[in-house]
C-alpha cells in the first residue's frame, strides 16, 4: 500500500504501522566543502519490521531515491547492524522499533544556493517493506531544506546513536604479519576464519549477518568457535544460491557490557564453488516473489520444488498436445482433417503434408518464442500470448478469418485474386499450404496456457536462449503430434472417409466455425477498446467482405462495385481505424460485477493485513479456458457459496490488454500467461489452482481457510 504524503512532499509520513521522518544533521553548517547528514528515521508499530540491505530469506531493503540541486550529491545509505528476525522457517535480516537510516551529502564548490533563501533543498522518495506475517509495500515523499549558513544540529543525539550502531571495520591484518579473514569452501559449507576482531568480543557467542545476499541458508542451524584470536564459524552454502562470490564483506555483533557492538570484515572467499543445481531458475523467481511482494501477487509464493529442463520439456509437450482440444483451434484442424481426407489414396503426399504442416507448427512457435524473449530482453514486460494484447493484431486476424470463412463458403476461390503463374504454383505446391495451415493454427492457439504449460513457460523465460527456444520447440511437437502421426500411419489413412461429394458439403460446414471464430476476436476487441471498437471493426469487415464480393462479379458491373467498394472500404479504414489501433493501455477493462474487485499492486497485502482471504483470477478477453473457467467453476453455487462463507475476497486481474504489473505478478509466481488462479491466506504459503479449474479442487482449498 502506498503512503503517500498529502499535498506537497513533506518532512513526515504515517501509515499505520509506521512512521517515516526525513532528518538533517549540519553541525557545522552546509557550505562547500562540508559533508551533511541527512537520513529516514522509520519507527515501527509493534511487531512490525522493516529491511537491512540484505534481507535475508525474504524482504526488500528500503530504497532511497533523492532530488537534489547541482552540486550536492548522496552517498550511499550507511546502514545501522541489523537484528536477526525469524518467521516460520525464514529468517529475515533487518530492524523494528525506531531505526535512522543515514546518507551523507557532499557540498561542492559547484553548488550555488538560491539568492532568495539560501537553503539547500532535499526531495526524497523512498519506498520500504513493512512486515509481520504479512507484508505491506509503503512509499513516501518527503522535502526538507537545510540553511547553507548557520548549523543543523537538532537531531544530534538520533544520528549519533546511528553512527554508533554501525558496524566498524575490522583493521585488515599487517602485511606479512598475520593471515587475513577468509573463508574455506568445504563442501556444501564455508568455514570462515576472521582475525583481528577487537578484544571484548573474544570468547563471545556473534551474531552473523552476510552482506551478499542469497548465498547462505539464512534459517540453518550453524556452528561458531575461537581459536585464540581467532573467530570461526561454519555456515551451510545454499543450494540454490544466486551469488558465488570472492569477497563476502560480513557484519559480527554482540552485547557488551550492555552495549551492542558491531564489526565489519572483508573476508576472502577460497576454494571453488559447488555447482548449483540443473534448473534453478523456477525456485529463484518464486523467491524473488518472497523479496518483491511490492507488486502486490501476496506476501509469500508456493515452495514448490523447481522443476528440471526435462520436466519441463515434457511438461510443454503434454501442453501443447492438449491445444488441440481448445476450441479455437477446431476450425484449421478441421481443415486439416478434410486435407488428410483428400490425400486418403496418396500416401507420399499425405506424409509430406504432415510433415511440413509440423514444421510450420514448430517454427511458428520458436518464431513466437524467440520475439517474447527479445523483446523481454529489451525491456517489455510482456507473458504468452502477448500478441492479442494488441489491437491491431487482433482486428488483423478477424479480417483473416473471416477471408478463410468466405472461402470456405465457396464466395470466392483465392487463385481467382492471385496471377496464374502464382495460383498454379499454389496448386503444385501443396506443403506450402499444409505449412501455412500449421502456422495459422499457431496463431490463433497460442494465446492459450494447457495444463502442464504453465510451470514449463515460466522456466522458459529464465533459461537461456537456446533451452528456452527448445521448450517452445516442445509444444510445438505436442501440438503437431496428433498429425504427425496420421500421416505417418496407414491405418489413420484407411480409417478416413473416401474422397467424394461429401467435402464440398463439409467444406462450406467449416466457414461457420470460422465465423464463430471471428465472433471471439470482435469481442475481445470490445473487451479492449469497448463497443464503439467492436462496431467499428464489424464495419470494416463488412466492407471487406463487399469488396471481396465485387472482385467475384463479371462484367461491367464488376468495375463500378469494385470502385465503390473499396472506395468505402478505404474511407472506413481511415475514419474508424484510428479507433481500433489507438487505443489506451491503461485501466481496467472489464466491469467488475458485485462479487469481483480489480485487482491492482498491493491490494493483496492490504486484504491480507485485514486477515481477509483472498482469490485472485488472472484471466483475459482472449483466453479461451479462462472464459470456460469463468462460465463454470467461478459460476458454480457451490463454489460461490463457499467463498461467501469464508468471506473471501474476489479480484480479477484483467491481462486483456499489456499490463507491466500484472506480467510482474505472474513472473513472480513462475507464471508467464493466463489463466492463473491463486488463493491467499495470511500467514500460509498461497495455493496456484490448475489452470483447468474443477468445483472440488476450489472447494477442497476453500476448506482450509
Amino acid at each position: 500500500m502506498a503512503a503517500q504524503a498529502q499535498g506537497s512532499p513533506k518532512a513526515i509520513v504515517t501509515t499505520d504501522q509506521v512512521r517515516a521522518e526525513l532528518m538533517a544533521h549540519a553541525p557545522d553548517g552546509a557550505d562547500a566543502g562540508k559533508t551533511v547528514w541527512v537520513g529516514l528515521q522509520l519507527a515501527h508499530k509493534p511487531e512490525w519490521h522493516t529491511y537491512w540491505k540484505n534481507s535475508g530469506d525474504s524482504g526488500l531493503p528500503t530504497s532511497l531515491q533523492w532530488v537534489l540541486p547541482a552540486g550536492v550529491s548522496a552517498g550511499d545509505i550507511a546502514w545501522p547492524a541489523p537484528k536477526k528476525i525469524a518467521i516460520g522457517t525464514l529468517a529475515n535480516y533487518g530492524y523494528d522499533g525506531t531505526v535512522l537510516l543515514p546518507v551523507p551529502l557532499t557540498v561542492t564548490s559547484g553548488f550555488k544556493p538560491s539568492l532568495l533563501s539560501g537553503d539547500i533543498e532535499v526531495k526524497l522518495k523512498a519506498a520500504w517493506l513493512v512486515c509481520r506475517k504479512e507484508c505491506i509495500p509503503e512509499e513516501g515523499e518527503f522535502s526538507i531544506k537545510i540553511p547553507v549558513k548557520g548549523s543543523t544540529a537538532l537531531n544530534t543525539a538520533v544520528f549519533n546513536a546511528a553512527f554508533a550502531a554501525q558496524p566498524r571495520a575490522v583493521p585488515n591484518p599487517i602485511a606479512g604479519a598475520s593471515p587475513a579473514s577468509r573463508a574455506l569452501l568445504a563442501g556444501a559449507a564455508l568455514q570462515f576464519e576472521v582475525q583481528a576482531l577487537p578484544v571484548e568480543l573474544r570468547g563471545k557467542q556473534l551474531d552473523f549477518f552476510p552482506e551478499t545476499p542469497e548465498v547462505i541458508e539464512t534459517a540453518a542451524p550453524w556452528t561458531q568457535s575461537w581459536d585464540g584470536t581467532v573467530w570461526k564459524a561454519s555456515v551451510p552454502v545454499s543450494s540454490q544460491r544466486s551469488n558465488s562470490p570472492t569477497l563476502m564483506p560480513v557484519v559480527l555483533a554482540a552485547d557488551v557490557d550492555g552495549q551492542r557492538q558491531s564489526y565489519r570484515a572483508e573476508v576472502q572467499v577460497v576454494g571453488e564453488w559447488p555447482k548449483l543445481a540443473a534448473a534453478p531458475t523456477v525456485s529463484l523467481a518464486l523467491d524473488a516473489a518472497l523479496k518483491a511482494n511490492a507488486s502486490g501477487s501476496g506476501s509469500a509464493v508456493p515452495q514448490s520444488p523447481p522443476i528440471t529442463l526435462l520436466a519441463a520439456i515434457l511438461g510443454a509437450l503434454l501442453g501443447g498436445l492438449i491445444l488441440n482440444l481448445m476450441p479455437c483451434v477446431f476450425p484449421v484442424l478441421a481443415i486439416k482433417v478434410m486435407s488428410f481426407a483428400s490425400q486418403a489414396d496418396d500416401r507420399q503426399a499425405r506424409r509430406a503434408s504432415g510433415l511440413a504442416y509440423t514444421a510450420g507448427v514448430i517454427a511458428s512457435f520458436v518464431s513466437l518464442g524467440a520475439l517474447l524473449l527479445g523483446l523481454r530482453s529489451a525491456g517489455e514486460q510482456l507473458g504468452w500470448g502477448f500478441q492479442l494484447q494488441s489491437p491491431a493484431v487482433v482486428a488483423s486476424l478477424a479480417a483473416l478469418f473471416t477471408l478463410l470463412g468466405l472461402n470456405l463458403a465457396g464466395l470466392f476461390e483465392f487463385g481467382q485474386f492471385l496471377p496464374s503463374r502464382l495460383a498454379s504454383a499454389q496448386a503444385k505446391n501443396p506443403i506450402v499450404n499444409a505449412f501455412l495451415s500449421g502456422v495459422l493454427a499457431v496463431t490463433i492457439a497460442s494465446p492459450c496456457t494447457a495444463p502442464f504449460m504453465g510451470a514449463s513457460l515460466g522456466l522458459a523465460l529464465g533459461l537461456p536462449a537456446l533451452e528456452a527456444l527448445l521448450i517452445f520447440a516442445a509444444i510445438g511437437v505436442g501440438m503437431a503430434l496428433p498429425y504427425l502421426a496420421a500421416s505417418l500411419v496407414p491405418a489413420a489413412a484407411r480409417a478416413l472417409p473416401r474422397p467424394g461429394a461429401w467435402m464440398d458439403t463439409f467444406r462450406r460446414l467449416m466457414a461457420f466455425p470460422m465465423f464463430v471464430t471471428v465472433v471471439w476476436l470482435v469481442w475481445v476487441l470490445g473487451q479492449q477498446s469497448g463497443i464503439d471498437g467492436a462496431g467499428a471493426l464489424l464495419t470494416l469487415l463488412v466492407a471487406m467482405a463487399m469488396v471481396v464480393w465485387a472482385f467475384t462479379l463479371q462484367g461491367r458491373s464488376r468495375v463500378a462495385v469494385a470502385l465503390f467498394s473499396i472506395a468505402s472500404f478505404a474511407l472506413l479504414t481511415g475514419t474508424l481505424g484510428q479507433n481500433i489501433l489507438q487505443i489506451q493501455e491503461s485501466g481496467s477493462l472489464v466491469a467488475q460485477g458485485d462479487r469481483w474487485q480489480a485487482w491492482e499492486p498491493g491490494r493483496v497485502d492490504q486484504l491480507l493485513a485485514r486477515g481477509q482471504p483472498v482469490f485472485v483470477d488472472f484471466t483475459a478477453a482472449w483466453c479461451v479456458t479462462c472464459q470456460y473457467n469463468k462460465k463454470t467453476t467461478l459460476s458454480n453455487a457451490a463454489v460461490l457459496a463457499d467463498l461467501e462463507a469464508k468471506k473471501v475476497t474476489l479480484l480479477r486481474a484483467d491481462w486483456t490488454r499489456r499490463d507491466p504489473a500484472i506480467t510482474a505478478a505472474l513472473h513472480q509466481l513462475g507464471r508467464n500467461g493466463v489463466p492463473v488462479y491463486v488463493v491467499y491466506k495470511a500467514g500460509s504459503v498461497p495455493v496456484v489452482l490448475s489452470e483447468i479449474l474443477s468445483v472440488d479442487e476450489i472447494r477442497a482449498v476453500l476448506a482450509q481457510l
